[in-house]
Parts: C-alpha cells; structure tokens; sequence
C-alpha cells in the first residue's frame, strides 16, 4: 500500500520538477514541501496549514487533494497508535495548569479545615514541670508549663495568665499540711485537659 509521502515523490519527479519549483509555484516553503516526501515530522506546519499545503500540493500535481490527504491522515494515524514511542505526550496547556492550581488550592483549603476541626475539637495539649519538694523555697512552690496558645488555664480554680505561645508560671503556697494542686486547661470549644501532683511535708 503506497503511502501520501512516496505518492507525491513519484509524481513530483515524473513532472520533472524540483522542490525550488513547486515551492515558486505554490508559494510554500521550500522545506515544508521537502519534510512532507521525506516524512519528517518534526518539521511539519502546524494543523490546519499541514493539510492545506498537502491538499495543494497534491492538486499541482495532478492528483486528488482530498485522497491524498486522506491516506496522509491514515498513514500517520496508524504509525501514533502502533508506536508507543510515538505517542502524544499529555501537553501541559494554561488549562491544565488552571484545573491543577484549582485543585491544589482545594486541597490545602480542605487540609486546613480539617486541621482547624480537629484543633476545635480535641481536648488542649498541656504539659506541667512541677517542682520536687526538695526545690520549694519558703513553702512556694514555682510552677510552669505549656498548653495550646488559644486555651485558657487555672491552678486550683483560679485562671492564670496563658502567653502567645502558650507558656504560663505561677507560684504557690504550699501549706504545711499539704497541698492537692489540680491544673486545668480548657479549649475555646471546652474541652479540658487536667492534670494534678499532691504536696505534702
């Protein structure tokens, strides 16, 4: 089965004419004309001027435009679908890469939420350096720790002052019978989190 390309050679060379001619001629570039007898796709015009010039090309000489288009069409469709080198690669067009952005923004959108909601709905993180018995100066004792920075805090019922970080100290009394200190901290959505150390002389 002949193909478009060995087609227009042969009726281009049995005219006797020259590829500097036909381009005279037609008014195609010279290397247009070449690259479409010589297969080379790599230098192949950008659709639809491909298929005019093969259309026109083929009228020049003699021969039916629309035929020869055709087979050119069915030579070069059957060489991309049976060469997986030849494959289209997927193009990375402004479209794309609109639809990829939205996607993404979407997604960090929906990760931020979900951080948010689970921020809102666990109890606070709270963590407390309580001082040995042996560090009490003058029965008060010096106590720190760390809880989230939107939480507030309280030592025994009374709220104590949360930093933006999140640090808070406060010092207490610590009487000679003892003490039960209880430390609570609470989340904007009111969920606690508690934790308490027994004072004794």
């Amino acid at each position: 089965m002949l193909r478009a390309s060995t087609i227009l050679s042969h009726a281009r060379l049995d005219k006797e004419l020259d590829f500097v001619e036909v381009s005279k001629k037609l008014k195609i570039p010279q290397k247009y004309l070449q690259a479409i007898e010589e297969e080379n796709k790599s230098l192949f015009p950008q659709e639809p001027y491909c298929s005019l010039i093969i259309k026109d090309y083929a009228n020049f000489l003699n021969l039916n435009g629309e035929e020869i288009l055709r087979i050119f069409r069915r030579d070069f469709n059957r060489e991309s679908s049976s060469s997986p080198l030849r494959r289209q690669s997927l193009g990375i067009t402004p479209n794309f890469i609109f639809k990829l952005s939205l996607l993404v923004l979407f997604l960090a959108f929906a990760s931020y939420l979900y951080f948010e909601y689970l921020s809102y709905s666990r109890p606070p993180k709270l963590s407390v350096i309580w001082p040995e018995n042996n560090l009490i100066i003058d029965n008060t004792a010096n106590i720190t720790g760390q809880t989230d920075s939107e939480a507030t805090v309280s030592v025994n019922g009374e709220p104590i002052l949360v930093d933006p970080d999140g640090k808070f100290s406060t010092e207490l009394k610590i009487p000679q019978t003892g003490l039960d200190v209880t430390i609570e901290s609470r989340s904007i959505s009111g969920k606690t989190t508690i934790t308490s150390k027994n004072y004794h002389f």
